[in-house]
C-alpha cells in the first residue's frame, strides 16, 4: 500500500504527488486563525522543473507520497559549474548543476558521501549528512572579557560559507555545522 500524506502532516523535505507532478515541501506553516478553519501555508518545489510556488492546503487534504529513490554517492569535484558525483559501487560519475543542488551547495566538501535523490530516474536534489566539519578560514579574534556573551561573531569557513560562531572560535579551528539550519554546533 502506498503511503498517503495529509497536508496537516507536511514537514520540510516531504515529497508528494499532486496534479501529475512531484513536489517537495521547502517551507510550511500551520495556521490556526481566530475565526475559520485551520490551513497549511507552504512553499513547494516541483522536483522535475525546479519551479517553486506558494500554495495553501486544507489540513485534511490527502496526497500520495512520491516514490523517491536515494543512492549513496561521493562528491568528487566541480568543473565549469558542474558538480561531479561518483557511484561508490559502479564508479560511474554523474554531473549535477547548481539548480539541482540548491542550498546543499553551501555545505558540500570533496570526498563527502551524500545521497542523490531521484524520481523516475531524474536526479533533483541531494541529501547531506546532518552535520559537516569545516575549518575556520577567517574570523575576528575574540578579546578578553567577551567570552560570556551569547551574540557571537561572524566567521568564514574553508568553503566560503559565512556563519555566526561563539567568541572563543579562532582561525584554524575545526567546527561542526548543522546542514539543516546552517548554524554552528560545536568545536571539534
Amino acid at each position: 500500500m502506498a503511503t498517503v500524506y495529509s497536508a496537516g502532516d507536511f514537514r520540510n523535505g516531504t515529497t508528494f504527488e499532486m496534479d501529475g507532478n512531484v513536489y517537495r515541501i521547502v517551507e510550511f506553516q500551520h495556521v490556526k486563525p481566530g475565526k475559520g478553519s485551520a490551513f497549511v501555508r507552504t512553499k513547494i518545489k516541483n522536483v522535475i522543473n525546479g519551479n517553486v510556488i506558494e500554495k495553501t492546503f486544507n489540513p485534511s487534504e490527502k496526497f500520495p507520497a512520491a516514490e523517491i529513490e536515494k543512492k549513496e554517492m561521493q562528491y568528487l569535484y566541480e568543473d565549469s559549474g558542474l558538480y561531479y558525483f561518483m557511484d561508490n559501487e559502479t564508479y560511474e560519475q554523474i554531473p549535477l548543476n547548481k539548480e539541482q543542488l540548491g542550498d546543499s551547495l553551501k555545505f558540500l566538501k570533496e570526498n563527502m558521501n551524500v545521497k542523490l535523490l531521484s524520481y523516475k530516474g531524474n536526479v533533483f536534489s541531494i541529501e547531506l549528512p546532518i552535520s559537516v566539519d569545516f575549518v575556520v578560514k577567517y574570523t575576528e579574534p575574540g578579546f578578553a572579557g567577551n567570552t560570556t556573551t551569547t551574540s557571537g561573531k561572524p566567521a568564514t569557513l574553508e568553503n566560503g560559507y559565512e556563519l555566526t560562531v561563539p567568541m572563543f572560535i579562532n582561525i584554524g579551528d575545526t567546527i561542526r555545522v548543522d546542514t539543516r539550519t546552517g548554524e554552528y554546533m560545536e568545536r571539534v
